[in-house]
């Protein structure tokens, strides 16, 4: 019998695997009820019926680079030192791929993959550099939705498609006529929304666009209107989040419902994808020893608390589905335990028999769905560490997930305070009514990470950076800075502006800015 295969959709033959992530801004709760009722997803439904469907699934950074650095590598973040869409891992690191390769796996990578250091915009990374500047500025665009096409109207992104056709080709023409193992890892773009083009060559992805056929498999009375904290009540770094990601000047609610539904629909598409590739493994006889893994590298807040997009630990943007499906593991189970990307590394090798080098912060989830007993113990802990240091957040944001308890800290000051919620919209910070249960939660927490001291990490790095980038530019610094996604705010008060960044880079103290 062959070793497993894979897909990210990763897909691993038994053994293969496949591996499908979505860059997925795919919200975990879509993958289960009541989540999954809003938008007919049948070939995430099939995952579900015949695989595992984990529940309490978590992002370790909720944005792209860093998220992929650790589902890649099996590290924390603040181990890897990923601390934005910039800075992630070498090209050289050792990835589970690798290990697969070196074990007799044939092995295929399409679409994004997205976590080595030096990819994104200018704009993207000078935005997270200086988080800690003493000024507001619009870095997104407006979210707003684009229908295009009719109801014939099936491949939006194309360029996923292109990408998932190659996929569906590979294991057609390579994977099944091989006889050794094969890994398909497969990472999609969708549904991250698409760049607004009438903003300019610079401007970031704020627009939702689908066309009528994908908008009949979302449910309309389904989709709620999410509430929202009014901005003098919000916490400062939300606030900083909700201003730079332009989402406090008014939105009707129609504007609202449209946004989440058009999200719903760009997942219905990308669900699409998944079934060509399901299909292909049926087809060529392959789908009964192949591994199916599908996943996401962080979720999409789609207005949930005023924001869009991710760099949140609020469930929309940090709780991302995992779903597993194949030979030798159980059907319609149901999966409470906490685990998070960095498991995906030390279950894929174990699927695959191989042993795991050097210290991985994740466990594997065989031991949560496997129907034999010849697997290892589980060894999971009962919590998950997210964490983030990027854009669109002006502090290092650390959120431990314990039973019902959502724990969120900063090392910036009093300013800063934490977050403690137990409800499920997260609207309700008890922090200071649970004083007992804070300082637990913080306890352990450090006891996990020293998160003051990444966080001075982090701003040093930020600074340096900084600093050799505009140096870099020398005499053309203030042309490049004042067109970046910001240009709009920045043109108001240049000198201001400027002024606060030689501050940043100058002073000894740090004040927090809302």
């Amino acid at each position: 019998m062959k070793s497993p295969s894979f897909f990210i959709y990763v897909f691993i033959s038994y053994q293969n695997l496949v591996l499908m992530c979505l860059c997925l801004f795919q919200d975990g709760r879509l993958s289960f009820e009541p989540g999954s009722k809003v938008v007919r997803l049948p070939y995430i439904n099939y995952l579900r019926e015949l695989g595992s469907t984990f529940l309490n699934t978590y992002t370790n950074s909720p944005i792209c680079c860093p998220s992929r650095a650790a589902m890649w590598s099996g590290q924390y973040v603040h181990l890897s030192q990923s601390w934005n869409n910039y800075k992630c891992l070498d090209a050289n690191s050792t990835t589970w791929m690798d290990l697969l390769e070196r074990n007799g796996y044939r092995t295929k990578m399409l679409g994004k993959l997205d976590y080595t250091s030096g990819s994104h915009s200018v704009s993207n990374r000078v935005e997270a550099w200086t988080r800690d500047v003493q000024f507001l500025l619009r870095q997104e665009g407006r979210p707003v939705v684009q229908l295009i096409g009719n109801m014939s109207t099936r491949r939006i992104m194309e360029k996923d498609w292109k990408n998932t056709d190659k996929a569906a080709q590979w294991i057609r023409q390579t994977a099944a006529i091989s006889n050794e193992p094969f890994a398909l890892y497969l990472g999609l773009n969708l549904p991250h929304p698409y760049r607004t083009e009438s903003l300019g060559p610079t401007a970031g992805g704020s627009t939702f666009r689908s066309s009528p056929y994908w908008l009949t498999k979302v449910s309309p009375e389904l989709v709620s209107v999410p509430k929202w904290l009014p901005m003098a009540a919000m916490h400062p770094v939300d606030y900083y989040s909700t201003f730079t990601k332009n989402c406090s000047s008014d939105f009707t609610e129609e504007e609202i419902k449209n946004i989440r539904t058009f999200y719903f629909a760009m997942c219905a598409e990308a669900d699409a994808m998944l079934g060509q590739v399901i299909s292909a493994l049926r087809e060529k006889g392959l789908l009964a020893n192949t591994v199916l893994i599908f996943t996401a590298d962080h979720g999409e807040l789609a207005m949930e608390h005023r924001q869009f997009y991710k760099m949140s630990m609020f469930e929309g943007s940090s709780r991302v589905p995992l779903l597993i499906m194949g030979p030798g593991l159980k059907s319609g189970l149901q999966v409470h335990q906490l685990v998070s990307l960095v498991d995906l590394y030390p279950t894929v090798l174990e699927i695959a028999g191989i042993s795991a080098v050097g210290n991985l912060s994740g466990h594997s989830v065989l031991p949560l769905i496997s129907t034999s007993r010849n697997v290892s113990k589980n060894e999971h802990p009962e919590w998950v560490l997210s964490e983030y240091h990027g854009c669109n957040a002006n502090a290092s944001t650390y959120m431990l997930r314990v039973g019902h308890w959502k724990y969120i800290a900063y090392a910036d000051g009093i300013s800063v305070p934490p977050q403690l919620f137990m409800d499920k919209d997260e609207l309700h910070n008890v922090v200071l009514r649970f004083p007992d249960v804070q300082a637990q939660l913080d306890k352990l927490l450090r006891s996990i990470v020293d998160y003051p001291k990444v966080s001075s990490a982090v701003h040093l790095y930020n600074k340096n950076r900084f600093a050799a980038w505009r140096d870099s530019l020398g005499r053309n610094y203030t042309e490049v800075i004042a067109n970046l996604r910001w240009h709009i705010d920045w043109q108001k008060d240049i000198l201001a502006n400027e002024k606060a960044i030689d501050t940043w880079l100058h002073g000894s103290s740090r004040t927090f800015c809302i």
